[in-house]
């Protein structure tokens, strides 16, 4: 039978089937000494059943006295030695059942000191430091600092009980309270169980929120929470079989280790199946929590019986992959289709030109992590898709990221680029879009240069992309002020009414061409001191010679009239060094796209009457 106490008198002790004999001292029995540790026991062990028992307050033999607990655990393990005596060389003596049933009240005690202190354990954790991750951490770290500092006390007492054959009640206590607590720190994390039906429903907002929390629970849960259930478990069971150790920290751990982890695999299929791309940060912050915290998983939960566990985080590792896999093809698929009509003024650079790169440039602080994504993720290489000569893949420019990720990059800045080039046949003036273009392309080539792009793209990439700039700038200077360079002609032989008729022209040209480009805009600085700069020397040079050689007998020519040069050498000079590009005029564009090439990321279809101007896909 069993005891109110919930242990059974007889239970942990093994009799022969035979008859009993009469008893008969055997040699090596030192009856005094049996007697007199029995004696030692029971003093201890009847003291704190009978003086420290309340029905109000529960003394505890390891906060009251650490002396008379060590006396207590010494005086339990002698008479299990004595037991241990008796029961092979005196099964029937009075001296066995006395030492039993003082056992059994020792067991009791040491089953409720083990309680308590786990108890005092488990009141740690302040319910409301819920709200908060971080006070809900500061909170588990408490508790484990705790339950550090009471590994003594757990352990001796483990150890006691378990040698008394009560391994079984031991740990049924022990998995009982800090499973409660393991359990209690997921909840106070911020981490539930939530379906992926139910994670569907919920708003964007709400999720977003979820996952952020879940990424600094997991950072805490694997470093104190895990980690330390891990130790302790082990310390307090240090000299019990592996497969006590081994059952106690599963049943304590892998319920709430199970529910963290699978936490990122449903958030991962809500936004496969809608991929926003703003999304797709929160993602690779989780996916690199998980990373960063893998070989703690693989090394906390190392026994087999929660491998579960790691293949739980492996599981979402590759959701998350799946999903942020497809927030990149998406982010692709917005930019091919944009059918934004709006024509940037001045020719400056586009939203979607801005938001893109914004996008791209925190992308590539991720390249560490997106190097084992695209890898895995790839059927086939991006670089079937480039033009053969539009990224070189050689180390030589110093870059040592994945080549599979580097292709993508410098393919997801194609696919801009290819788009810029049809935002720009929305200007009706071949010039504006050429400067549309320069701006543009100096804003993408400007941010690959300064920030995590340059490792990705490289060197050549971003000088390359610098020298179309160039390009597309000389171009619009052509189109643009070189016509007013021709009303100048370096010939000497020129009657002064010819000369007085051409300076005429030249200011009419001047001022129409101030107008005309004075909406224009150049924002970055260095672009436009180098634009300013070279149309000015374009310029200035030839009408400065010309106004020089000419200027005099033309005045003479129109003395009747009061006539007189309107701008002098320096009055091109200030305009062209000052006022060129401040982006305060207005230009008459066409409001609706005249021309506008079909999307293609290689080629793009020209009108034919554009056919002296060259701007496809291939230009970048």
């Amino acid at each position: 039978m069993r005891t109110k106490t919930g242990f059974s008198f007889f239970s942990k002790i093994t009799y022969s089937k035979k008859k009993p004999s009469p008893t008969i001292p055997k040699k090596g029995l030192d009856s005094s000494e049996i007697d007199h540790t029995i004696d030692n026991a029971a003093e201890i062990i009847e003291k704190w059943n009978t003086e420290y028992v309340s029905t109000t307050k529960f003394y505890s033999l390891f906060c009251e006295s650490k002396r008379e607990a060590k006396k207590f655990i010494n005086g339990v393990k002698d008479l299990q030695k004595s037991m241990d005596t008796l029961i092979k060389e005196d099964p029937n003596s009075e001296n066995l059942l006395r030492a039993q049933k003082l056992m059994q009240i020792a067991m009791k005690r040491l089953q409720s000191e083990f309680y308590q202190i786990l108890s005092m354990n488990r009141a740690r954790l302040d319910p409301e430091t819920g709200e908060d991750v971080r006070l809900a951490g500061d909170s588990i770290v408490e508790v484990e600092e705790v339950s550090r500092n009471s590994m003594k006390e757990l352990k001796s007492i483990a150890e006691c009980m378990i040698a008394a054959g009560y391994a079984k009640e031991c740990a049924s206590t022990y998995k009982c309270f800090r499973k409660s607590i393991v359990d209690e720190g997921i909840h106070r994390l911020g981490v539930e169980k939530v379906s992926s039906s139910k994670v569907k429903k919920m708003p964007s907002e709400v999720v977003e929120v979820k996952m952020r929390s879940w990424i600094d629970a997991v950072s805490v849960s694997m470093k104190t929470l895990f980690n330390g259930e891990k130790t302790l478990c082990d310390e307090v069971f240090e000299g019990c079989s592996v497969s006590l150790r081994e059952s106690c920290f599963r049943d304590i751990s892998k319920e709430g280790a199970l529910l963290l982890l699978g936490f990122p695999e449903s958030v991962a299929v809500r936004d496969k199946k809608n991929p926003n791309p703003k999304k797709i940060f929160t993602l690779l912050d989780m996916y690199g929590t998980i990373t960063e915290n893998l070989q703690a998983i693989e090394s906390i939960f190392s026994f087999h019986s929660v491998s579960a566990v790691r293949s739980q985080a492996l599981s979402s590792l590759n959701r998350l992959s799946e999903s942020i896999l497809s927030h990149l093809v998406e982010f692709e698929s917005e930019i091919r289709k944009d059918s934004s009509k709006t024509v940037v003024p001045g020719g400056g650079v586009h939203p979607m030109t801005t938001s893109s790169m914004d996008h791209l440039s925190r992308l590539a602080e991720y390249s560490g992590i997106l190097v084992n994504i695209i890898v895995k993720g790839s059927s086939s290489s991006a670089k079937a898709l480039l033009p053969k000569s539009y990224f070189n893949l050689s180390e030589s420019d110093g870059c040592h990221h994945g080549s599979e990720v580097r292709v993508r990059f410098a393919w997801m800045v194609l696919v801009l680029l290819c788009k810029i080039d049809g935002k720009a046949e929305m200007y009706k003036d071949f010039s504006m879009q050429y400067l549309f273009l320069a701006n543009n392309l100096q804003h993408v080539a400007s941010r690959a240069r300064s920030t995590g792009l340059k490792h990705l793209l490289g060197d050549e990439w971003i000088e390359r992309h610098f020298e179309k700039v160039g390009q597309f700038a000389r171009s619009y200077e052509r189109l643009a002020w070189e016509p007013l360079a021709s009303m100048c002609p370096k010939t000497e032989e020129m009657s002064p009414e010819e000369a007085k008729m051409r300076l005429e022209k030249f200011s009419e040209c001047f001022e129409s061409t101030c107008q005309s480009q004075s909406a224009c805009v150049v924002p970055d600085q260095t672009l436009l001191e180098e634009m300013r700069s070279s149309i000015v020397e374009k310029l200035l040079p030839v009408y400065r010679d010309f106004y020089n050689a000419h200027s005099n007998a033309a005045m003479l020519a129109g003395t009747e009239g009061g006539w007189n040069v309107r701008y002098t050498p320096e009055d091109v000079a200030k305009y062209l060094s000052s006022e060129l590009f401040n982006g305060k005029g207005v230009l008459e564009e066409e409001k609706s796209c005249v021309f506008r090439t079909s999307f293609g990321l290689v080629t793009a279809r020209n009108s034919s009457r554009r056919k002296k101007r060259s701007l496809s896909c291939r230009r970048f």
